[in-house]
């Protein structure tokens, strides 16, 4: 079975009620902007998963690993808007991504409801950061990001009040707040 047909048919699945809604749970998200992200996984015999350093000198979010993607404007989904913004971040052709399923939204700090966009690429495409927006990319095992042996729990206390994020470790980098969180929601609703 491709990794495709796999990601399809557990996507296909009533997801658990055990997901990760948001930063802040009390947030009143009706409020929150659109975004997508684009979760793009590699078609081969150990899939990966493609994500983002930010610049350093970024306005928000500065150096942080992230998936692609960004606002949603006028007149886009989800699944165009994740696609657009790998392009943009990226250089990633729209016509190499084969898109499974737009899932469960999760409403970031920053006010923005992020909704992932999981989708299959080819191995080894010659990517391009765009030089305002990304400082590196890279790939990382997907086995390695669904294992929650790997995910990592911490706190912070946070405008008065304890809040919990996760983070993942994967050689020297540390994915963590709502990357994290989204990878922690997907592995949930993949068990595998």
């Amino acid at each position: 079975m491709t990794i495709a047909a796999r990601l399809r048919s557990a996507l296909a699945a009533q997801p658990p009620a055990e997901l990760l809604v948001g930063d802040l749970t009390e947030a009143d998200a009706s409020a929150a902007k659109p975004a997508a992200v684009l979760i793009a996984i590699t078609e081969r015999a150990e899939p990966g998963v493609i994500l983002t350093v930010r610049r350093d000198d970024m306005r928000t979010h500065a150096g942080q690993i992230a998936f692609p993607g960004g606002r949603i404007d006028p007149g886009e989904d989800a699944v165009q808007a994740a696609l657009r913004e790998a392009w943009e971040e990226l250089g990633l052709d729209p016509a190499e991504v084969a898109p499974i399923a737009a899932i469960d939204p999760y409403h970031t700090i920053t006010g923005y409801t992020v909704t992932p966009v999981v989708g299959v690429i080819p191995p080894d495409l010659p990517l391009a950061p765009h030089e305002q927006e990304v400082a590196d990319w890279f790939e990382a095992p997907l086995e390695h990001l669904l294992d929650p042996a790997n995910h990592d729990r911490q706190s912070v206390l946070f405008q008065g009040a304890r809040r919990h994020y996760y983070q993942i470790e994967w050689n020297g980098r540390r994915i963590w707040g709502a990357t994290a969180a989204m990878l922690v929601n997907l592995a949930r609703r993949l068990r595998w």
